[in-house]
């Protein structure tokens, strides 16, 4: 590939129409779609990829009936507390991930919250490969706080009102990153308030086949056709 993106985006959709297709109930294909996540992650490592935002719970999808929404708490749960298992953690040392969430955290039950935050804690210092959970998440959601961040710094006096800019507010999102590719599974053509700000100049790339799907040669593809795209930056 001539060039590489070093930030990826991934809208992971389709898990629950994944289910269905295998006659399952619907809310268990998420944790097909955790196994998928691993997979995409050694992917990424292998081809060069250094940060992966991963859309993994919306703000609106705490209005998913309370069967699925507790279901998919004992999932997260289930997954923190291997990823903070002595051989998998030694593995994310090694290979230098550090694991961030963003989005509205405070959110979670209490028995999330606090996982997710140990797991910040715990790898904060690696600094090889960035991964970022968007949780509670919802671009609208993170433009309006970073609003209200910057008119608090004003009121109190920290902050000018004429320094600020396209820099300072991004400073105040929860991710100052933008990705170079934003991939969504699922078959369907749109963002769904997935970094609204930074993914402005993001190259997208829709796929038809439900997130736990998803193939080592289909990843390969996006990253591919991507390297092949001429990048104008709205010029």
């Amino acid at each position: 590939m001539e060039k590489v993106p070093r930030h990826v985006g991934i809208i992971m959709d389709g898990n629950r129409r994944f289910a269905k297709k295998l006659m399952m109930k619907p809310w268990m294909g998420h944790e097909w779609g955790a196994k998928k996540l691993r997979n995409v992650l050694e992917w990424s490592k292998e081809l060069g990829i250094k940060e992966v935002t991963f859309y993994a719970f919306s703000i609106q999808n705490f209005n998913r009936p309370k069967h699925e929404f507790d279901y998919l708490m004992n999932v997260f749960c289930k997954e923190f507390d291997d990823l903070m298992k002595e051989e998998n953690f030694s593995k994310l040392k090694k290979d230098g991930i550090r694991i961030d969430f963003i989005g509205r955290l405070h959110k979670f039950p209490e028995k999330v919250h606090t996982r997710m935050l140990k797991l910040m804690e715990m790898t904060k210092e690696h600094d090889k490969y960035h991964i970022h959970f968007a949780m509670a998440y919802g671009g609208r959601e993170e433009v309006i706080d970073a609003v209200q961040k910057i008119a608090e710094q004003v009121k109190k006096g920290e902050l000018d009102v004429a320094a600020i800019n396209e820099k300072t507010f991004a400073e105040n999102l929860y991710l100052n990153s933008e990705p170079d590719l934003v991939i969504r599974t699922g078959g369907e053509r749109r963002t769904s308030n997935f970094l609204t700000w930074q993914s402005t100049y993001s190259e997208l790339i829709f796929l038809e086949k439900h997130w736990p799907e998803l193939e080592k040669e289909d990843f390969i593809a996006a990253i591919q056709e991507y390297s092949e795209r001429e990048r104008r930056f709205g010029r």
